[in-house]
């Protein structure tokens, strides 16, 4: 596997996909329940209406906690639309189950601008020269901390069925809930007049509904944030914030935009903060997730223990999705452990994870440091040595100053998107 990301074919492949959505809908419409096909293509037009009514199907959805088993947890609950569809808690994990007394095992992310995530791939190749796709990148893709789920409508099903989530027996007790919903004739109008005599299918259309609802612009992916303006020329940033923008695309300094990226797509198009790649940086345990109080748990991201289909390929241990970092200032807990609590703490462990890591990682009973806490060693080959890591060791200067980390966070506060800003005090 390559540590290095490529740039220029990933920007390409978000930018194609971005606004494609609402019009790429099947060509050829399979009604949940009555198993009839739309004759024919759809037009323009009416893919546009089906979109617009499944998103207004799925918006209701979003927001009903009768779809999980306790009845009082919605998707909403912890994908809070005032917090970017993140969640509005500071705690690693959230809880769920039907008495909303188990706990998750990973932060919950944020839902917003997941409509250019490409389906996951083990080899994305990418090259700075056009034409001569050369670069494996690695594993690239999919949703979800681990990538498992290649589209919206497959992520959604996730949390209705997670047991520790909304907990949901089965497809049939989410069947049985949507035929009770004041939304059922709604549900029946989409697909089909005996939608819910067929399990299966009506769990497919609802999570068709909430993957449609979770594709909309306006809520999902406005573009709206101060950094957006800046780059249509409408908005300046601050001296400090221009430093940080600078610090965080220097290749020898912060280099966050190897993976975050941060410059136009090439067709103009706004940019992700994300090239959709599966990374290990090695995050330090986090006591305060439950599932970690048993020494031989180990979240280890793409091999495992959600994700099934990789167990035991150990050149995948360690690695999880580089999330976007457009609304990142929000949060109130960072990585897919929720380890920190502060935005600073997030981009000054990336500073010093090697040169500093008695900063970060406990103490063995000998008093040396048991760096790399949360991933075994036999995995330590998958770590990310890029800069700023750069394979510096404990007492090398940093990549990073305390000023320049100060910068760097100064410009991410650029990425927060307009609806989520405060509103000045009166």
């Amino acid at each position: 596997m390559t540590t290095g990301r490529g740039k220029r074919l990933m920007v390409a492949a978000a930018a194609a996909s971005l606004f494609g959505f609402a019009f790429t809908l099947p060509a050829t419409l399979v009604r949940a329940g009555t198993g009839t096909v739309h004759p024919g293509p759809l037009s323009r037009a009416d893919a546009f209406a089906r979109a617009q009514a499944l998103t207004a199907l799925g918006r209701k959805m979003f927001f009903d906690p009768a779809l999980s088993a306790s009845g009082k947890q919605a998707c909403s609950s912890c994908h809070d639309p005032r917090h970017a569809f993140g969640p509005a808690s500071a705690g690693p994990v959230e809880m769920g189950g039907p008495n909303l007394d188990r706990p998750g095992v990973r932060a919950v992310p944020s839902l917003r601008y997941l409509q250019a995530a490409p389906a996951f791939t083990e080899h994305f190749y990418d090259s700075e020269d056009e034409g001569d796709e050369s670069v494996d990148n690695g594993p690239t893709g999919g949703l979800t901390w681990d990538g498992r789920a290649d589209h919206g409508k497959d992520q959604a099903k996730i949390p209705l069925l997670s047991p520790f989530e909304m907990a949901n027996k089965d497809e049939a007790a989410v069947t049985s809930a949507l035929r009770m919903a004041a939304y059922a004739g709604e549900f029946k109008a989409a697909f089909g007049d005996d939608v819910f005599d067929h399990a299966s299918d009506a769990f497919d259309a609802a999570a068709e509904a909430l993957g449609t609802f979770e594709q909309s612009a306006a809520d999902f992916y406005p573009y709206s944030s101060r950094y957006d303006a800046f780059l249509a020329g409408k908005a300046d940033l601050t001296v400090q914030e221009l430093r940080g923008r600078a610090l965080f695309e220097d290749e020898t300094k912060g280099n966050c935009a190897s993976c975050h990226l941060s410059e136009p797509a090439n067709d103009g198009e706004p940019p992700q903060f994300t090239d959709f790649g599966l990374i290990a940086i090695a995050v330090p345990r986090n006591a305060a997730i439950p599932a970690n109080a048993d020494p031989a748990y180990v979240d280890l991201g793409l091999c495992g223990p959600l994700r099934t289909d990789f167990k035991g390929r150990t050149g995948y241990c360690g690695l999880f999705k580089t999330p976007t970092l457009r609304n990142v200032a929000l949060r109130k807990s960072f990585f897919h452990n929720g380890a920190f609590h502060t935005l600073r703490d997030a981009v000054a462990f990336y500073a010093s994870r090697d040169t500093d890591p008695d900063r970060w990682y406990p103490r063995n009973a000998d008093g040396t440091v048991r760096q790399y806490d949360d991933l075994p060693k036999a995995y330590w080959g998958n770590l990310n040595q890029d800069p700023p890591f750069n394979g510096k060791k404990p007492g090398d200067r940093p990549a990073l100053n305390d000023a320049e980390i100060d910068d760097i966070v100064a410009f991410l506060g650029t990425l927060t998107d307009a609806d989520q800003q405060a509103a000045p005090a009166n």
